[in-house]
This record gives C-alpha cells, structure tokens and sequence, in this order.
C-alpha cells in the first residue's frame, strides 16, 4: 500500500516534467495546494499507475490536499485503484457515534426513534443492529430489499422478543425519526422520503445533500477520529492526512466485528464530529 502526498516545496522543473518521486512508501506529486489541470492530473496519474503496477500494488492512501484533486482521483478510479475512505470504520464506528449524538445533544434512548437506511446488509451492520435495536427500542429499517430484511425482523421478535419495523414507505417511513443512518442510500434516492425537518441524519458514506428546503437538521457526511498510537517516527503521515484514512488502512482487517470493536478501545479511538451546524 503507498500513501500519496503533495511535496512540501516542489521544485520548478519537477512540476514542469510531471516527476513523480518515490520515497519509501508515499508517492510524492509535484505540486502544492494549486488545483491542477485535466491534462496535468492525467498524467500524473499515468505515472501513479506505473509506480503501482510495478510494484503489483492496488490500494492507496490520499492525503488531505490530495483528496481535493478531482480530476486525479478520477484516473485512478477509472484504473481500478482502490482509495482508502474508511467506510469499513464508520461502520466500526457507528455505535460510538450514536452514543456521540445522543451524549452531547442529551437526548434519551427510550423515546427516540431511529430509522436506518440500508440495501446491502454487511456483516458489521448486522452486528450493528443487533445491538442498536437493544438499546432504542423504536428502531425502523428503510430498504428496497423488504423481504430480506424481513427475516431480520422475525429474528429479532422471536429470539429477543424486540420489535423492529421493516418498510419502504416514502411519505411516512424516517417522518418522526430523530436520528437517521444513512448506510448506503445516495442524494437523489434519500430525497424521496419525507424525513423529519428537525431529524440528526449520519451519512456512512458522505456526499448526500439533503434538498428539503424545510429541513433545519444535521446532515453529517464526514467524521474524523483521534487516536493514541501512530508511528511516532512518521510526522508527514500524521499532519498530512485524515487520520481516519490512516486508522482504516493499518488497523481494519478482515476479522470479526468484536474484534475491531475491541481494537477500538486498544487504540483509544475518539470520535470527531460536528453537531452544531446544519451540514457537516
């Protein structure tokens, strides 16, 4: 994996040339805080991908400045590079920052209803939910995927004796909910349901934008963490990039939910978010 940066004081004939340096394991781009050109971005991603595929490397890390680059994401996207964006913590995370939500804006669990937005039930929301719905007890699942989650629905009543509702009405389903997860629903979907104009919505994967011209809520698309252990010999990668981005890409692997849960204690991971402004 290789963490790619913009260079602290780059060089006139570097940025002239395009060269692309490789130090260890950061790519370092010619270029500052300027936004950059298509052409300019193409070809710096042209030399990206070389660098990757000689080292048969397909996962990056961006840093902050980088992020911004659009045009230059887009090539890499579009070479199937995989750009870290710690969507596999936020859902780590999501019970931290319920708790979060519900700690600074000192709202009680037995009286909210919380309504979660989902097609595609992985198996750290799964696990997710198990505990959600044994902690507040009105909790609504939105989805076009009914009779799936319908089984999850009989399970929970059956085995825990909670009751959940599953359901996929646009006018009444998220209108009294105080607090929404939004799993996986994009802008344009999301604005088809009639949410409550006051609602707290959390965006797992960012980049909704709520069009409801009443809406007078939070729409947070973003969060970022602190944490206690880092390599304390790399500042770059500390200053330069989110540390969510850093967290995600050296301590989320492929094991049970209780085990990540658990490395989120080991690491003294702390949530970031902004409740006070109507979009995050």
């Amino acid at each position: 994996m290789y963490y790619i940066q913009e260079t602290d004081k780059p060089k006139i004939l570097f940025k002239l040339l395009n060269i692309v340096k490789v130090k260890e394991d950061k790519i370092i781009l010619p270029i500052r805080d300027e936004k950059i050109s298509i052409k300019k971005a193409e070809k710096l991603a042209n030399k990206t991908n070389i660098i990757l595929n000689r080292t048969n490397c397909n996962k990056v890390v961006l840093s902050k400045l980088i992020k911004e680059q659009k045009e230059y994401k887009n090539y890499l996207y579009s070479s199937n590079i995989n750009i870290v964006k710690a969507e596999r913590l936020s859902e780590i995370l999501l019970l931290d920052m319920l708790k979060y939500i519900t700690d600074k804006k000192q709202l009680k669990k037995e009286i909210l209803q919380v309504s979660i937005f989902v097609n595609d039930l992985s198996m750290n929301m799964l696990e997710n939910l198990k505990i959600i719905v044994s902690e507040f007890k009105r909790v609504n699942i939105i989805t076009n995927h009914i009779q799936k989650f319908k089984k999850l629905e009989n399970e929970f009543f059956e085995t825990q004796g909670i009751v959940i509702t599953v359901g996929n009405n646009k006018r009444k389903s998220a209108l009294k909910s105080n607090i929404i997860v939004n799993v996986d629903f994009p802008t344009e979907l999301i604005n088809e349901y009639n949410i409550n104009d006051e609602a707290i919505i959390l965006n797992l994967r960012g980049n909704v934008k709520i069009n409801k011209k009443r809406f007078s809520g939070i729409n947070i698309n973003d969060y970022e963490i602190d944490f206690d252990y880092f390599d304390e010999f790399d500042y770059e990668k500390e200053k330069l990039y989110d540390k969510k981005d850093l967290y995600e890409a050296e301590y989320i692997k492929n094991q049970p939910f209780k085990y990540s849960r658990a490395d989120l204690k080991k690491y003294n991971v702390k949530i970031l978010l902004n409740l006070f402004s109507h979009e995050l």
